[in-house]
């Protein structure tokens, strides 16, 4: 399966939330809210909580690390918190 170069298909950030060394995987969030993991051989200096840009062209991912993404991704999760509201039931 070839991704979808279009810009809508796939999340533009992911964090590691837990790398698993002995798997060889990290279990990565994207700025859609997906979680899944990824081959941690994919992503250049990988870590637990390491951030990274993710580009498309030609059927083709790019792993951009980015030090500022983890704190971009609490920030649009407390945003999103922020903005989800009950509405009041009238009984």
């Amino acid at each position: 399966m070839t991704p979808s170069s279009s810009p809508d298909a796939w999340a533009d950030l992911l964090v590691v939330d837990v790398l698993d060394e002995d798997a060889g995987l990290a279990e990565v969030e994207d700025s859609r809210g997906r979680t899944y993991a990824l081959p941690a051989e994919w992503l250049p200096g990988v870590a637990d909580g390491a951030a990274y840009r993710v580009g498309g062209e030609a059927g083709h991912l790019t792993f951009i690390p980015d030090p500022t993404g983890a704190r971009e991704l609490r920030e649009r999760s407390k945003q999103t918190l922020l903005d989800f509201a009950d509405e009041p039931g009238d009984g």
